[in-house]
């Protein structure tokens, strides 16, 4: 997904402006596709410029009024196209896989905090989207439109919930690790202290000694 056609779709839910836009973005968008307020501002002015949205005109002109914008036919057309052309999946790119993998070959100093702290926060997100779930979709609404909207919500509760059973799994792993052992010279077979072979050695004179 393209931020512009994020915009798109968040106008054609309901016109607003780029405050307004923003805050949304926070609260639900944003949730799997980010954007800073400066990049929604300056997409807001592309989209216009391309005749794609336009500021509704107000009925009471103001100096610093906030402009609300609306989607037009030629915007509704392109998220249209794009929504029905295909795209194949993102490959993962995550650093804290890359982290574990790196730990294999460096050693897991740091890692269990890390993996604690990935914990909690997905978690609070998971907490996060159940009340959202509780809010906005109370059994019994049942139109296309908002079980569209509950099952973008339920990729994420999944998602997170994939996230904590992984992190719980990989902190277990860590616990389980056995110590590793000083390090020492290893013994000989029979050279071990108080060992018949080990007295003998100390016996026995090296060839050419007398």
């Amino acid at each position: 997904m393209s931020l512009p056609h994020a915009i798109l779709t968040a106008l054609l839910e309901k016109p607003s402006s780029g405050l307004e836009l923003t805050r949304r973005f926070d609260k639900s968008i944003g949730y799997f596709w980010s954007a800073t307020h400066q990049q929604i501002y300056r997409e807001l002015a592309r989209l216009e410029q391309s005749g794609f949205i336009r500021a509704l005109p107000s009925a009471v002109p103001a100096r610093g009024q906030k402009k609300e914008y609306e989607v037009l036919p030629a915007g509704r057309a392109e998220l249209t196209e794009w929504a029905a052309a295909g795209q194949d999946p993102k490959p993962m790119r995550d650093p804290l896989l890359l982290r574990m993998r790196a730990a294999a070959v460096i050693g897991t100093d740091g890692l269990r905090d890390e993996l604690e702290r990935h914990l909690a926060l997905h978690r609070a997100q998971l907490t996060t989207y159940h009340g959202i779930e509780t809010k906005d979709f109370p059994p019994g609404r049942g139109s296309e439109q908002d079980r569209l909207r509950h099952l973008v919500l339920r990729g994420g509760i999944e998602l997170e919930t994939f996230w904590i059973g992984w992190l719980t799994e990989s902190l277990g792993a860590l616990a389980a690790e056995p110590e590793k052992a000083p390090d020492t010279l290893a013994a000989e077979p029979g050279d071990a202290p108080g060992t018949p072979g080990a007295e003998q050695g100390r016996d026995q004179a090296a060839p050419g000694q007398t």
